[in-house]
């Protein structure tokens, strides 16, 4: 009963993650149709901006509106974990939770271009939020043993809203709704948002959270119902962490001691977007066309990118806590480098067509098998817990600004050629590979208290 509270808990809390990849994909099969409606607001705004360096071209606007919502990430990510620690983990996702539906109806009756850009950028602010504080809760209340698939939940209920929103798209673009198809698509993702508010409340705070508030007793009380074991041992460990003589629970995370930290936070985080994952998610149904698609079978092709990323999440969340963070790395960095050089190769050549969409499920196969499924379980994991929200905030604060940079940028050249840009991706997987294997530590099965000694942490 005791497991099943926790496994219950977990699962409510990564659905913040569900809404976080339906919110990030659903743009894919809107963003065309959004550059036909607002073109001649794009226009306007290049024509005021004539002779400036970017700002100047329509391509550009378009490559804005499809970043909104990931400058809401941005500010989100950096701004969570304040909420977070005063509110607590539980009540926050909760507000997360009203941000998203705000978002999908906003978005679904925007009645001109910047009505749109403000609703998704409000969206955003609730994805940004989710990548924070969704990994710091499911890891503070599972056991070592278990903490890796529990708080891998939360990328899988990422992609499975990856492959809802590809899914949902394609349904409603079979319905030819004219007009307003972009409308649907957008206002769908308001139904999951009312649910996820609703099941917050069968979660219990989180116990860390609580310690670090001073009540301990209530603390005890939830670790019983999640059924943690050595309960006294771990609130003792957990106390020498937050009240030792060095320590205050609100501790600046920019320190000396925690450099070696902050630096493998920034590194996955940029690496996760260097490899072009979202420029693929927010254009899937571009890029196929680019390769020779029609707009049904680019729909089509996106589904079935949204799947091969559920099928291998669902495959690394079962080996994640046998092989450890750092394989999945490696065997994700080597597809990553074989797959985009394909990529770039079928461009470059002008063969696309099966190639293309061969080589993109490999892409995707490799960063749910590798950085998808490791990122924010990695995050969650490294910082001790009196600066563990901040941690978690500058690694998802790095990831969605490098997104942003990723997503606003890709139009301008996909409007040349989409060859150099995977060859540039290609390139970075490679210094990824590096990274992995020259630094990143190995923290499977590892309590938190005891990851923080092994970096290095007093």
């Amino acid at each position: 009963m005791k497991k099943t509270y926790l496994l219950q808990s977990a699962v409510i809390a990564s659905l913040g993650g569900l809404l976080f990849g339906f919110d990030t994909a659903v743009i894919s099969g809107a963003e065309q149709a959004l550059q036909q409606l607002y073109e001649a607001a794009y226009q306007s705004l290049a024509d005021a901006m004539k002779g400036l360096p970017l700002l100047g071209k329509p391509g550009f606007w378009h490559g804005c509106t499809t970043a909104s919502a990931l400058i809401g990430t941005i500010l989100g990510a950096w701004l969570a974990g304040k909420p977070s620690d005063a509110l607590g983990r539980r009540k926050t996702l909760s507000l997360l939770a009203l941000l998203y539906f705000v978002s999908a109806v906003g978005s679904a009756f925007a009645w001109n271009w910047a009505s749109f850009v403000i609703a998704r950028f409000i969206g955003g602010l609730a994805v940004g939020g989710s990548s924070v504080v969704g990994p710091v809760y499911i890891a503070e209340i599972s056991p070592a043993r278990s903490r890796g698939r529990l708080v891998a939940l939360m990328q899988f209920n990422i992609v499975l809203g990856i492959l809802l929103a590809f899914l949902s798209n394609y349904i409603i673009g079979a319905l030819k709704l004219g007009s307003v198809e972009w409308r649907w698509m957008f206002g769908v993702e308001a139904v999951p948002a009312a649910a996820f508010f609703g099941l917050l409340f069968a979660a219990p705070p989180s116990p860390r959270w609580l310690m670090i508030r001073g009540r301990a007793e209530q603390a005890r009380a939830v670790m019983e119902r999640l059924g943690n074991e050595n309960i006294q041992q771990e609130m003792r460990e957990i106390q020498q962490s937050i009240d030792s003589a060095l320590h205050t629970p609100k501790e600046p995370l920019f320190q000396r001691k925690y450099r070696t930290l902050i630096l493998l936070a920034v590194a996955i985080a940029m690496f996760n977007q260097l490899s072009g994952i979202n420029a693929l998610l927010y254009y899937s149904a571009r890029i196929f066309s680019m390769a020779g698609a029609g707009a049904d079978l680019a729909r089509l092709q996106s589904v079935i990118v949204g799947l091969t990323n559920l099928v291998f999440t669902m495959l690394a969340i079962t080996v994640i806590d046998r092989f450890g963070r750092k394989k999945l790395m490696l065997a994700g960095s080597i597809g990553y480098i074989v797959s985009l050089s394909a990529v770039a190769w079928a461009f470059y050549t002008g063969r696309g067509g099966i190639i293309v969409l061969a080589a993109i499920v490999l892409f995707i196969a490799s960063h749910a098998f590798g950085q998808g499924a490791v990122i924010w379980v990695f995050l969650s994991e490294i910082f001790p817990t009196r600066v563990r929200a901040k941690g978690q905030a500058l690694g998802s604060f790095t990831h969605w600004f490098m997104c942003a940079a990723v997503a606003w940028t890709f139009p301008l050249f996909a409007e040349q050629t989409g060859a150099h840009i995977f060859a540039f991706y290609a390139g970075m997987m490679g210094l990824q590979l590096i990274w992995v294997i020259l630094f990143m530590p190995e923290t499977k099965k590892i309590p938190l208290e005891e990851i923080q000694k092994r970096l290095g942490i007093e």
